[in-house]
């Protein structure tokens, strides 16, 4: 089987958040997973940048634009390559309806958490995107008839209280954005679930392109009532969202090239890490000791959900 054929999903929150649903497989002969590690750390230390670009235009121009940047930019790089590899016929999608609600969970979970980002830190937004994968594991007895066992729901109720946590509800500390970031990530696990479903129905990028061209589209229209003309600067930043978007995807995919999704599932947690560093850098931001421990507890429950996954697959 050809590498780019392996069955994989691959999805991209907007936080920058990346994530896969894991694929399961064993390591196969010629697989490298030191490498597949290092590439997909070095996806987590990139795609941060796309929301600090993001925070930092959002005084300037709304989500609509910011989100119409980061889709219209990430498609014009990412489509002539698309093209060059695979041709035309490959963007012809297989299952087109489930392509378009799949490419519509994927841009409302983008619109969501820039309107997060703009209105919290970067960190603790991120923290509540990770929710995510504790509404894929609750989500996919239902809609993909999988079989989710006591210790993984009892992960995911962990989990669901570390945002808790963050969220402190009632004591008057959730912040206006937190909410939208719960959303975002309710969002892009409807995305990983429907990818799921898709995964080997086309390559890796050639499914990415889907929901780009989609984003892309209707974000153009969606921009022209609101349009603001950015200036040369703020343009370079908004042409960057897009390209460390495309820079992130491409670190992903070759992770995948190398080793398993469920092996390297757990490591997208370092996003955590440099999301804090660069809040803290450009922001001045950081996460307070509740916050710390609600993404502790999210994170744990993420990698502990992960680890029983691989292990119940490769039985």
């Amino acid at each position: 089987m050809d590498r780019d054929e392996r069955p994989k999903a691959i999805a991209m929150g907007e936080a920058g958040a990346i994530g896969a649903a894991p694929d399961m497989a064993a390591i196969r002969p010629g697989d490298n997973p030191a490498l597949g590690i290092l590439l997909m750390v070095a996806a987590m230390m990139v795609v941060p940048f796309i929301d600090v670009l993001a925070k930092f235009l959002s005084d300037r121009y709304g989500t609509i634009q910011l989100t119409w940047a980061r889709f219209f930019f990430h498609f014009s790089i990412l489509a002539p390559v698309v093209l060059y590899r695979y041709g035309a016929a490959a963007l012809k999608p297989r299952q087109p309806v489930l392509q378009l609600v799949r490419g519509g969970f994927t841009l409302a979970a983008s619109i969501l958490f820039f309107g997060a980002i703009a209105k919290m830190p970067i960190a603790d937004a991120l923290a509540l995107l990770f929710v995510s994968p504790m509404v894929v594991t609750a989500l996919s007895p239902f809609l993909l008839g999988e079989q989710v066992g006591v210790r993984r729901w009892a992960a995911v109720i962990f989990g669901f209280l570390g945002a808790l946590i963050i969220l402190r509800p009632g004591f008057g500390v959730a912040q206006p954005g937190s909410y939208l970031a719960i959303g975002a990530g309710c969002s892009f696990a409807l995305y990983t679930l429907l990818t799921r479903k898709l995964s080997g129905s086309a390559p890796p990028l050639v499914t990415l392109t889907y929901s780009a061209v989609l984003g892309a589209a209707l974000m153009s229209i969606a921009v022209i009532p609101g349009w603001i003309t950015p200036p040369p600067m703020d343009l370079l930043m908004m042409v960057g969202i897009g390209a460390v978007a495309a820079g992130g995807h491409f670190l992903l995919i070759r992770a995948f090239d190398h080793a398993p999704a469920s092996l390297l599932a757990p490591y997208s947690y370092s996003e955590i890490v440099m999301a804090t560093a660069v809040g803290w850098i450009f922001f001045n931001d950081f996460p307070d000791g509740w916050t710390w421990t609600g993404i502790a507890v999210i994170v744990a429950s993420g990698i502990y959900i992960s680890w029983r996954e691989r292990r119940t697959h490769t039985r």
